[in-house]
């Protein structure tokens, strides 16, 4: 294997001498992002011309987003991160709306066309495999058709367990590095999301295997666990909230119907804890989007409890998670791909938790109708529980005269007036004035 290795070793100047202009270039996500390569290939800018760069979330800087090399590289992003924000409202880069469960299949068809994929992984074992780290999501997909392959061997890359690893015969070129991954802090939850928190824990019964995201309220939800049994972990994602309920022993896994005595991701980001927690542990399995995203095998888990957040929510149930009005700010991601998996398990739950207002009590998450331009992720027949500071309701089977009364119980005391004034003006199915207000205060 040594000979193998010095054969494909190489600069990172060298390996990105493979991109040529019109390919399409996958870039490892998350916490994964090869910076080595991706600050190599930038720096051939003036060499390259339409190169379309395919992306979900990425930590760190996105110089190829940039204006000026608009004509060098054309950015699709799959998930909208903080770092092509920016880029995608001022035209510098786009958006493709997908759900995650769907991408792999795209790549695979070539429908989006992988000609060179660019990895992050841990350095090789003695059988030359090497792990990829902190993010699977659709990288083995990604790979199936790409003419080049580079790995970028980041020695404070942890080893990972689960599906997929590469093997140095199967990359074309190989480059060193060593540097700090990337990091981002736990936000901590403040009063609103801790009593989110406490009304979703209330959902989640003892044995349940749940999913959530990252975030203030996730890590609301997470301390309001604590006195859980036996909970397990599917979800698209964790990050450092979940050490301590694996610590503590209210995260066993012993109730999984689908991996049991696992905790089964696509990827994970946060802080250095959570890397050095997960390196050569096999408590933890990565497995692709196609897998982990799967509403079918979602709904295997035994009590499959989904927790997702939301922009806005009108007053039907139509959840906006993506954008604010027309401006795109994240993506479809795995939201529904989880809200129909966990509906369909037994004994399965899927809650939608936000806060009640935004721009600091100022404005109502819950409105009349979604701001135009808003997009609909979840639409009002897949919503089941939604959650705000102020309690929870059931919309499942509710018609919509009664999710109108639910919704306005749970948001925010100041807009409740307002929002039932709105609600008449602009639903006329709602009846009359007095009828409205009879239907919404009971």
């Amino acid at each position: 294997m040594s000979d193998i290795y010095r054969e494909k070793l190489t600069s990172a100047t060298e390996a990105v001498k493979l991109v040529r202009s019109g390919d399409g270039v996958y870039l490892h996500s998350n916490a994964g992002v090869p910076r080595t390569l991706v600050n190599a290939m930038v720096a051939r800018a003036a060499e390259l011309r339409d190169v379309s760069i395919y992306k979900l979330i990425t930590l760190g800087d996105a110089p190829y987003a940039e204006a000026k090399y608009a004509e060098s590289f054309q950015v699709h992003a799959l998930f909208i991160g903080p770092n092509v924000r920016k880029a995608v409202a001022a035209g510098h880069a786009d958006y493709t709306p997908v759900f995650f469960s769907d991408l792999p299949s795209l790549f695979r068809s070539g429908r989006l066309k992988v000609d060179v994929c660019m990895v992050q992984v841990s350095p090789p074992d003695e059988q030359g495999n090497m792990s990829f780290g902190l993010a699977l999501d659709c990288t083995p997909s990604a790979l199936t058709n790409a003419r080049v392959v580079i790995a970028e061997i980041n020695k404070q890359t942890p080893r990972t367990f689960g599906s997929h690893s590469i093997n140095i015969r199967d990359v074309t070129c190989l480059v060193e590095a060593d540097y700090p991954l990337p990091e981002r802090a736990p936000e901590l939850p403040g009063a609103v999301e801790l009593s989110i928190g406490r009304h979703v824990a209330d959902l989640v019964e003892d044995g349940a295997t749940i999913q959530m995201g990252i975030g203030s309220i996730p890590n609301g939800v997470l301390r309001g666990l604590a006195s859980k049994r036996d909970l397990g972990v599917h979800s698209e994602m964790v990050s450092d909230g979940i050490i301590d309920l694996i610590e503590s022993g209210v995260i066993t896994n012993s109730c999984k119907t689908v991996l049991p005595g696992k905790i089964a991701v696509t990827f994970m980001f946060g802080t250095h804890k959570l890397y050095k927690f997960v390196d050569n542990n096999p408590l933890f399995e990565f497995h692709p989007t196609e897998y982990i995203n799967d509403p079918f095998v979602i709904s295997c888990n035994y009590k499959m409890t989904s927790i997702n957040a939301a922009l806005q929510i009108d007053l039907t149930g139509q959840v906006c998670a993506d954008s604010l009005g027309s401006q795109m700010y994240s993506g479809c991601g795995g939201q529904v791909d989880f809200v129909r998996g966990a509906r369909r398990a037994e004994g399965g739950k899927a809650i939608i938790a936000l806060p009640s207002t935004a721009k600091k009590g100022t404005v109502s998450r819950i409105v009349p109708t979604i701001t135009a331009g808003g997009g609909i992720v979840t639409s009002r027949a897949d919503v089941q529980y939604v959650c705000t500071e102020f309690g929870v309701v059931n919309l499942h089977g509710l018609n919509l005269k009664d999710r109108v009364r639910a919704l306005i119980e749970i948001a925010h005391p100041s807009f409740q007036a307002d929002l039932e004034k709105q609600a008449f003006e602009q639903f006329e199915w709602l009846g009359a004035p007095s009828g409205l207000r009879a239907a919404i205060t009971g």
